[in-house]
């Protein structure tokens, strides 16, 4: 937690931070709860990065489906109070769905079940409830979304200077820049101004991930609710309308082993889908001819080996990362991250105005 002092009104900062997954969502909330002014850009339609949900309909059926990250976990007492803090404001609930695995042969539920937690009513609603938050307590606080920010150029004498392929240059001068991205996209944006921290998320190996969002008329009767996969194409299924606030259409997402991803990922949509719903076939699924299916691929979707490092900061340049990658590679982990580095920041920022 960043504890602001009474004499740091004079010391209010503009930050601009690129990228609103949860790192990046929880750097700014941070900053913003001490008073700084904030500006975030994504290059979405709206927050939340991983933590996904599709929402479409089939003809006159409405259906969602969490896509990118399943569920999480809290361990750490700081996110854990931030976890029930979702809970009470109804964004967020324990999914209490039979988890198991296969393994090759035959599901197994798990003995003792992990508390996962989902958001509600969808995976996307955390972030969303932290946006409207933001806004709540601060009027310093600005989202511009659909914005593709470009590599960044040495910083002047005024800050940092922002330009996007959508709005050109923005208006702003920055004191600060974070960066919330998955490191591949991190890399080339630093490339001109910071080699070395270029260097570090060059050396974060990410892996692919294909996603199957599959809509079924009738319930299946499979035994489990999620379900990690072994010796197949898929390494996870979940019964996503199983999991709270949902309802409707039974929806199944299919995640496919980051191997097969990698070797397919630059198959078409088609083939992808018939392949993996030939292999949920081979686990009870559905005909394939009997459902509805939309593939989407994730180039970004977890990291090979977590840096473990929390955060990325450089206080002379006014330039820092954070991120999954950076940390643990969980939906914890990305918290955390952007706290660390929102602490950092206000700290070099604070020190710098004293």
């Amino acid at each position: 937690m960043i504890t602001p002092s009474p004499t740091e009104s004079s010391s209010k900062k503009t930050i601009a931070i690129i990228g609103a997954g949860l790192s990046g969502l929880a750097c700014a909330q941070a900053l913003v709860e001490v008073g700084h002014c904030v500006h975030v850009f994504d290059k979405s339609r709206g927050p939340s990065g991983r933590m996904s949900t599709r929402r479409s309909s089939d003809g006159d059926m409405d259906w969602q489906c969490d896509h990118g990250a399943q569920y999480f976990t809290a361990s750490n007492t700081e996110f854990r109070s931030q976890v029930s803090a979702w809970e009470q404001a109804g964004a967020a609930q324990v999914w209490q769905g039979r988890i198991g695995k296969h393994d090759g042969h035959d599901f197994v539920l798990q003995d003792r079940p992990l508390e996962r937690f989902v958001g509600t009513p969808r995976m996307t609603s955390p972030a969303a409830h932290m946006v409207r938050g933001m806004h709540a307590i601060s009027q310093s606080v600005r989202f511009q979304w659909q914005a593709t920010i470009q590599p960044l150029q040495p910083r002047s004498a005024f800050g940092w200077i922002l330009q996007s392929q959508e709005h050109g240059t923005e208006p702003h001068r920055y004191q600060a820049v974070v960066l919330a991205v998955p490191a591949p996209q991190a890399a080339p944006l630093l490339a001109g101004v910071a080699p070395e921290a270029a260097a570090l998320a060059s050396n974060a190996r990410m892996l692919p991930c294909w996603a199957l969002m599959v809509r079924c008329h009738q319930p299946l009767s499979l035994p489990v609710d999620g379900c990690f996969v072994e010796h197949s194409p898929l390494r996870w299924i979940a019964r996503d309308s199983s999991k709270p606030s949902r309802g409707g259409t039974e929806t199944w997402l299919l995640h496919a082993g980051h191997s097969w991803s990698e070797a397919h990922l630059e198959d078409d949509a088609a083939t992808v889908t018939t392949a993996l719903l030939h292999a949920f076939a081979q686990l009870g699924g559905p005909d394939p001819a009997s459902v509805q299916a939309t593939a989407h691929r994730w180039r970004y979707a977890d990291t090979a080996n977590p840096l473990n490092a929390g955060a990325w900061w450089d206080a002379a340049a006014g330039l820092g990362m954070c991120g999954d990658w950076l940390h643990s590679g969980s939906v914890e982990g990305a918290w955390l991250s952007g706290r660390r580095l929102a602490r950092h920041v206000h700290t070099a920022l604070h020190a710098h105005a004293s």
